[in-house]
């Protein structure tokens, strides 16, 4: 039996969040939220005689995708009419880029199950969106034009990836870097972020490569990763019994878990690309370039790199810190606030993550600043508070907003680490529990920590700890003697 090789390349498309459409001064905003068919002009529609300008903030935004990939930023660039006809493009052809895109030649490194992969970028380039289709049981179609001409990002990469976990990965990091970049928020779902792959397979190693398809519908991560992987099996499943793949289009069926042939996939040359006469060429200077990448803010690889070398933190730690900007962010001025980054990476992961994940909140939604977590870790640091303690106070800033200090004060909450009090506290809870006592002498070891437990609650959890502890192996060792 022949053993093929899986040959799989993504498109991706994402919307750029500007303020205007990529070629008209409709909102970009509008587009999502009026209603359908109300945020279009005569420019975004195709009507006769109109004329599109070219969206400087979106080319801007582009170029710091394409310089964040590792992309060659051409200084010459032309757009081009790339000519098909369905419902959803007004005009009968899109503006895009074809001969001379905006960024080439870039690449991005991803890894799977412990193994490192870079993944070529062929190509970075500008176009506008079309319309969204809506297909009705038995009925028909219906076309909301609000879509058509926002700002859409096309990134193309080499056909270097060789199953669907590795295609998941890359997505999953252009997402990443997008996001990171402030040019578009990633939802799948509201279909701002779309990834098509282009799937096939080839005896291994023949150089030349198979007939491809094309996944459309693909609304998640995980279904990018099942669907390559059906289409790879089903495609194997016709060249082994000695068919021939059909280059196509192929949506995915949610519930029944499978590929489904659209149409027909066209060729470049079907799409008949010719130069936009209404569009002079752009010229993009060096300057402008330098500028553009000196904005650039630092990416999730290098804070994790920064993050496990300067920190001392675990890969990990690193990765779940550096994996949304904001997080990175609002640990970055803790630190720079004077929070030790393990103690402040420590509660961040194992307190602040719970009580977000708890209220379904983002860290934007947050009602205290970094400064307030610093001050917080501080005072279990000092010992004004216990850990248990902190917990609670942390809970109480997270709902009110309130610093620390200003609760530790309102509620009393300051740790007791007066020995003399504590030794009294000690001596009660042994005196008032003789059959634990007696158990705990005659051999039963565990319940040491019921009476550090008894303690604790004795003082409403204010107790100092160590101090508790080293009082009790004292007195116990007394009742030995």
């Amino acid at each position: 039996m022949t053993h093929y090789e899986p040959v799989i390349g993504l498109e991706i498309h994402a919307e750029l969040m500007t303020d205007s459409k990529m070629f008209c001064g409709c909102r970009v905003v509008d587009s999502v939220e009026a209603p359908p068919n109300s945020a279009v002009c005569p420019v975004c529609l195709g009507m006769p005689g109109m004329l599109p300008v070219i969206n400087e903030r979106a080319v801007e935004m582009a170029m710091r995708v394409a310089l964040a990939l590792n992309c060659t930023i051409q200084p010459h660039n032309i757009f081009a009419r790339k000519n098909y006809f369905y419902p959803d493009l007004p005009k009968g052809y899109q503006i895009s880029q074809y001969a001379l895109p905006l960024g080439r030649d870039g690449w991005l490194d991803v890894e799977v199950d412990g193994q490192g992969r870079r993944i070529g970028i062929r190509r970075v380039h500008m176009e506008e969106d079309t319309g969204k289709l809506t297909h009705l049981e038995d009925v028909g179609s219906l076309v909301d034009y609000n879509r058509s001409g926002v700002p859409l990002l096309e990134i193309v990469s080499e056909p270097d990836i060789g199953s669907g976990e590795e295609a998941r990965a890359y997505a999953m990091k252009i997402r990443q870097v997008l996001r990171y970049l402030g040019v578009n928020s990633g939802d799948l779902e509201k279909g701002v972020f779309r990834v098509e792959p282009n799937i096939s397979l080839r005896p291994a190693g023949q150089r030349e490569f198979g007939v491809r398809t094309e996944l459309k519908n693909l609304n998640s991560f995980r279904v990018l990763a099942e669907g390559i992987t059906y289409e790879l099996a089903r495609q194997q499943s016709i060249l082994e019994s000695g068919g021939e793949v059909v280059q196509e289009t192929r949506g995915w069926h949610e519930d029944r878990r499978k590929t489904f042939s659209q149409r027909v996939k066209e060729e470049a040359e079907d799409y008949r690309y010719f130069p936009e006469p209404d569009l002079p060429p752009l010229h993009i200077s060096e300057a402008w370039i330098d500028d553009v990448r000196a904005s650039l803010p630092e990416l999730a690889e290098a804070k994790i790199a920064r993050y496990t070398a300067d920190f001392g933190l675990s890969p990990y730690d690193a990765a779940v810190l550096a994996e949304e900007r904001a997080v990175a962010d609002y640990f970055d001025a803790a630190v720079a606030g004077g929070g030790a980054p393990k103690p402040v990476a420590n509660w961040m992961i194992n307190e602040l993550f719970r009580l977000l994940n708890e209220h379904k909140q983002t860290i934007e939604d947050i009602r205290f600043t970094a400064a307030a977590l610093v001050e917080l870790i501080d005072l279990v640091e000092q010992r004004t508070i216990n850990a248990n303690t902190a917990k609670d106070v942390l809970a109480e800033m997270f709902t009110s907003g309130r610093p620390a200090p200003d609760i530790v004060t309102a509620q009393g909450l300051a740790q007791i680490s007066d020995e003399a009090t504590l030794a009294t506290v000690v001596a009660q809870i042994l005196a008032d529990n003789p059959d634990e006592r007696h158990a705990y002498l005659a051999g039963k070891a565990q319940l040491r920590g019921w009476f550090v437990g008894q303690v604790m609650k004795q003082t409403r959890g204010q107790a100092n700890p160590a101090l508790v502890n080293q009082l009790l192996d004292q007195q116990l060792a007394r009742l030995r003697e």
